[in-house]
């Protein structure tokens, strides 16, 4: 930029809703650095358009979120590691002339249980409810953290064999049905599902076999306590809320736009929150 702002956004169709805006603001206001962090609607028919012109407009780079992840994916130049495991990316940004992306949501998981249930990464086996987008990268999260049985519980058994096949032998498909029999030895019970969130009640799982040692967290952030995690919460075990895996994966991307890597701080988790009762 001719004033030496840098300039990043949030995309996805819609997007009003993201909190992207207020954790970007956040951090460049209290790093004191000279940027702008924006939300663009784009709806798929333009999304090629959007993402193709970047540095005409302006940006360094940005967040892609749903339901552009997949296209991101197929119309960046070089896509790290990560990224092509998932086969999506949530983080773009221009190097060289050149797109580039990567996919962090499977690092905001880690870090999020990292900080607030520590003891997850010494399980093995997990249990995922959910076979989209969001949990490719939770499964890969858990394969890099080292769990060797990792089940994929999903409504449609094909979706989740999908899945399975593309990361591998420790990945294994179920059905819904499946669930209480699978939960009898997990060490870990991940919702990818929308099941808990704001105005959808879903199809509640039966927490009652899994074992007292177990981790329940949910990607879900908005209500923080979902059902399943109230469920969890009632049975004394170890509950995680989905709002520190939105902060944790804003880490990596802030970094490579503004050069400062910024923190994951309870001022600004409070801040995110407030924002949300706000909202309600």
């Amino acid at each position: 930029m001719a004033d030496g702002r840098k300039r990043a956004f949030v995309c996805g169709h819609p997007v009003a809703h993201s909190r992207s805006p207020l954790i970007h603001g956040y951090w460049l206001k209290t790093l004191g650095l000279a940027g702008d962090y924006v939300a663009v609607d784009v709806a798929p028919a333009v999304f090629e358009t959007f993402i193709l012109g970047l540095e005409a407009e302006g940006y360094v780079g940005g967040n892609v979120t749903i339901p552009h992840k997949e296209a991101a994916f197929v119309l960046t130049d070089v896509v790290d590691e990560a990224g092509e495991i998932i086969g999506a990316i949530n983080t773009v940004w221009l190097e060289d002339g050149r797109l580039c992306g990567t996919n962090t949501d499977w690092s905001g998981f880690s870090a999020n249980l990292d900080a607030r249930a520590p003891q997850w990464s010494a399980g093995g086996t997990a249990v995922v409810l959910g076979a989209g987008g969001s949990a490719r990268a939770i499964v890969h999260a858990l394969a890099a953290n080292g769990y060797r049985d990792i089940r994929v519980v999903n409504r449609s058994l094909a979706r989740a064999s999908e899945l399975a096949d593309r990361f591998g032998p420790k990945v294994t498909a179920h059905g819904w049905a499946a669930a209480p029999e699978l939960l009898a030895d997990a060490d870990l019970l991940v919702n990818t599902t929308p099941l808990g969130m704001a105005g959808d009640a879903g199809e509640a799982i039966d927490l009652a076999p899994l074992p007292d040692h177990a981790v329940v967290t949910d990607i879900v952030y908005v209500p923080l306590i979902t059902p399943l995690l109230a469920d969890a919460r009632a049975r004394g075990l170890a509950v995680v809320d989905g709002l520190g895996m939105l902060l944790h994966q804003a880490v990596p991307g802030f970094e490579r736009w503004f050069g400062t890597r910024p923190c994951v701080t309870d001022e600004l988790r409070a801040l995110v929150v407030a924002d949300m009762d706000l909202r309600k």
